[in-house]
């Protein structure tokens, strides 16, 4: 089972080396972001510990290159920030744990364990309305092969229609599914967002890919 571990903390990387070696794995260090994505794409490894401070590239940036090369090695991240965003921030990436310093070796390698048993999962494929497409893995929307650039939160809503494609979604499933379940706005916020969508995903391209349902909420349709 093979580890590599990204950390400039070079104590802290040499302490799990050690730890991990001795729970048998097989352990390679990088101390920087730009070494650490090089063994990354190059290597061949189980999982990859990743801490998100780092000279060079930083682990937010490791990971979402990781995820458009399509190199789905399963990635532990660490960091000494312990709010929601942030972690929030490095699921949408493409990690697929979080660990907040200081932090128990024990619960680090169980953990471990647990991404290994798991394995590297199939990731998302391209998700398709027509000529419109949306890459989750590289977080890349086009149509007619044109890029376009959408907010955080529209790309959430845009993804989520897609991925209920030909159904009927209401309000309140958008605001639990994009915003959050504490959301206590107006709900006419979906909305807004949706006329946001539609100028950049439709308007430009006279197109009309989300439909209103009157009284029930919106459609995304399988076309122009």
């Amino acid at each position: 089972m093979r580890v590599l571990v990204v950390d400039d903390e070079v104590r802290l990387a040499e302490t799990l080396r050690r730890g991990l070696v001795a729970e048998g794995f097989v352990v390679e260090v990088a101390n920087d972001g730009d070494e650490g994505f090089h063994l990354a794409v190059t290597g061949h490894y189980d999982v990859i510990v990743l801490d998100i401070m780092l000279p060079g590239k930083h682990g937010y940036q490791i990971v979402r290159e990781l995820r458009a090369a399509r190199v789905w090695t399963p990635v532990l991240m660490l960091s000494a920030k312990d709010g929601e965003y942030d972690q929030a921030d490095a699921f949408d990436l493409g990690a697929d744990d979080y660990l907040t310093k200081p932090f128990s070796f024990v619960i680090l390698v169980a953990r471990l364990r647990a991404l290994l048993r798991r394995g590297a999962p199939e990731r998302p494929v391209v998700l398709a309305a027509g000529d419109l497409s949306l890459d989750p893995a590289r977080r890349r929307v086009t149509r007619a092969e044109r890029q376009l650039e959408l907010t955080p939160r529209e790309y959430g809503l845009l993804e989520f229609l897609m991925r209920h494609k030909g159904d009927v979604v209401t309000k309140a499933e958008i605001l639990r599914a994009v915003w959050d379940s504490n959301y206590e706005g107006d709900d006419n916020i979906v909305e807004v967002y949706v006329g946001y969508l539609r100028r950049k995903i439709d308007i430009p391209f006279d197109a009309a890919s989300i439909e209103t349902v009157r009284g029930v909420g919106y459609r995304l349709r399988d076309g122009r």
